[in-house]
Parts: C-alpha cells; structure tokens; sequence
C-alpha cells in the first residue's frame, strides 16, 4: 500500500515528498475516522450540528485520497522503468507481488467482504495491464488509458451503484463475486471506488512526464484550477451533459459526488505541493513521512485492533457506540498516537522478526523472479 515516490531513473531532487505527506495525512485521518465512525454515541451522529458535519465531509474525503495517492505512486514508479521491456520492468513484477499480498490481506482480515486493500490490489493489476497493452498500441497516450478506465468506472455508478437495496450484481452470481461490484459486503466495490486509483495513475503519468515542471507556479495554479473546476461545477455540468438526448433516461447528474472529491483531491495534493515547494524543509528521515510509508503495516494492526480481525475481540467489543462528547476526542487521539508509537518502533520490530519474514520474502520474491 505504500512505497515512497523515487525512481532509479530520477535524481533526488525529483522526489515529491508531497505524496508521502498526502498518506500520512490520509492514514491518519482514516484511523480517527473508523475510531469515531465505530464509537460515537448515536445521540450525537446529528447532521446539524456543525462539527459532527465537518467531520463527515472530511471523512468522505480520505478513501478518494488514498486510492488516487496509490494509483500515483505506482505508476510513477513504474514508468521510471519504462526504459526496459515489459516483464524485465522490476516494478511490474513487484507490482504483481504486491497485488497478491493486497488480497491475501484484505480476505484474511474479513473473508466474508471485499474492503480496500482487495480494490487497491486490483486497481494496481489493472494499472500493469493497461501499461502492459499501451506498450503494444502506442498511438494511444498512456494518460488516455487510465482517464478512460476512470471515467467507465464512475459511469458504472449509474447502473450498479443505483440498484435498489438486497438487488445485488451480477445477479445469480456468487456471493463473493457480487461483493466486487455490488454486493452484500462491498465495502469498497470496484464500481467505482477504482476510479480513482485509475486516475491517480492518469496522475502519475503526467507528473513522470513533466516531473521538471511539477514545482512550478503555472503547473499548480493549473491543477489546483482543474480540481476547483471539477468540485465547484461538476454538478452543472453533468446535468447539461444528461439533457443530451440519448442520455436523458440516464441520471447522469448523480455520478456528481464522485468528481466533485476527485476535485477535492486535486486540490489537496496541489496544496501539498505548494508547501512542500515553498514553505517545508523535508528531510527524509521523517517520522510524519514514515507513517505514510507504513500504511499496509498500520492498516493490518489497525483492524485487529479496533475490529478484532484474527483475535476475535478488538476495542469495537468495549467502545461500540458508546463514547460521550467528552470521551471522544482523548480516545481517538490516544489510539492515533499508538500508532505512531508503533511506527517508530516499526524497523525494530521488523527486525525481530527477520527470522520469519526473511524466509518468505525469498519464497515470495523468487515466485515472482525479483532479484
């Protein structure tokens, strides 16, 4: 789930440090969202009051940052590759590693659900698919991929999202092919939660390709435009779009709220850029930029913990809506800082169990021909 954004092939001073801020905020944001989301009192779940309301719009907002940040990371290291042929690009082979794990995890953790390490670790093996046919048909820009899958994606909402409650799809399909799409347990279906990783990697080609024009004014002032335009105006658009007449029986208008945070997004990951251009010192050796690194680890800890998955009981069993106004906020700022706790202790615990994990990063990686 995390890597950090650096290539063989670019020098150091090419390194955005702004994705790696972009998950550390966005890991963080996601253990106090499940923590308070699971354990608020449901007295207080009040959409009129004001914070209660900020909270929810900014929770809406950190899946679509995280699925996008995933889509631009890869890709952007795999295209630091692209100088070699297909299978000996080391990142797609790691790529493919990682893609197995995602979904050895997220069916370990809940067999029964397709969540977002299962969606993540398909959107990468869609992003090494398209990549791998871009590379055959050339004429077609390899951003046009990924924009297209994205845009297909979101218009899949229209059909599979709209389904009335219990009708699931593909219909008589089984239960755990369902929950890819719509389903039972789809937490974060395919339709259209990929869209976004899809275009993250639309992202993460033009960053690669104007990674010298990145830090420049014009190039922010224009994505941070891009991303108000799709946030402010998607709706109006959409709906102008849906008075077309082979599109009128289609509610094109309600796929909105997925552009709308995609421009949010936009926003957000330009802003991060301007800091770290303008206003940051960034070291790498970073503990805000190292819990951004250690997503997949936190993410594991974070569900047997507050969830119980693999034990059993978990912190849901004692807090389930139960916390008060007043108990809220120093919980979930204690369970925050246990996993930062667990982040700076993360290499010596990992190096305690090399005696376990050395011997199946050679199996795994020799399954996968990585050097």
């Amino acid at each position: 789930m995390s890597q950090a954004i650096t290539t063989e092939t670019t020098s150091p001073n090419k390194r955005l440090y702004f994705i790696d801020i972009a998950r550390s905020i966005a890991i963080l944001l996601m253990l106090e969202g499940h923590f308070v989301h699971d354990s608020l009192a449901l007295d207080l779940r009040d959409e009129s009051n004001t914070i209660y309301h900020y909270w929810k719009f900014i929770r809406g907002f950190t899946s679509p940052v995280f699925l996008t940040v995933t889509g631009i990371v890869f890709t952007y290291l795999l295209l630091g590759n692209d100088h070699t042929g297909f299978w000996n690009n080391m990142r797609v082979r790691k790529g493919l590693k990682r893609v197995v794990e995602l979904l050895f995890w997220g069916y370990l953790l809940q067999y029964y659900a397709f969540h977002v390490l299962q969606c993540i670790g398909v959107g990468i093996l869609t992003i090494i698919t398209l990549y791998g046919i871009s590379r055959d048909i050339k004429f077609i820009p390899l951003w046009i991929y990924y924009a297209l899958a994205g845009i297909l994606l979101f218009m899949s909402y229209l059909y599979v999202g709209l389904l009335p409650e219990g009708h699931y799809w593909p219909r008589n399909a089984p239960a755990f092919i369902q929950n890819i799409f719509h389903g039972k347990h789809s937490l974060f279906p395919l339709t259209p939660h990929m869209g976004y990783t899809m275009f993250g990697a639309m992202i993460g080609v033009i960053l690669f390709n104007a990674k010298d024009k990145v830090k420049t004014a014009p190039f922010m002032l224009g994505a941070f435009f891009i991303g108000f335009m799709l946030y402010a105006f998607s709706k109006k658009f959409l709906l102008s779009v849906g008075e077309l007449s082979f599109l009128q029986d289609t509610s094109v208008y309600r796929m909105d709220w997925l552009f709308e945070k995609l421009g949010m997004v936009f926003m957000v990951l330009t802003l991060l850029l301007a800091l770290e251009t303008y206003v940051f010192r960034i070291k790498k050796s970073n503990l805000f930029l190292k819990i951004g690194q250690s997503t997949l680890s936190i993410y594991i800890i974070h569900m047997i913990l507050l969830y119980g998955s693999l034990t059993g009981r978990g912190l849901t069993h004692y807090f389930h809506e139960r916390l008060n106004a007043y108990q809220i906020v120093p919980y979930t700022l204690l369970f925050m800082l246990s996993f930062v706790i667990f982040v700076c202790y993360l290499d010596r615990i990992r190096r305690g169990l090399q005696f376990i994990l050395l011997p199946i990063k050679k199996i795994t990686n020799r399954l996968f021909f990585i050097d």
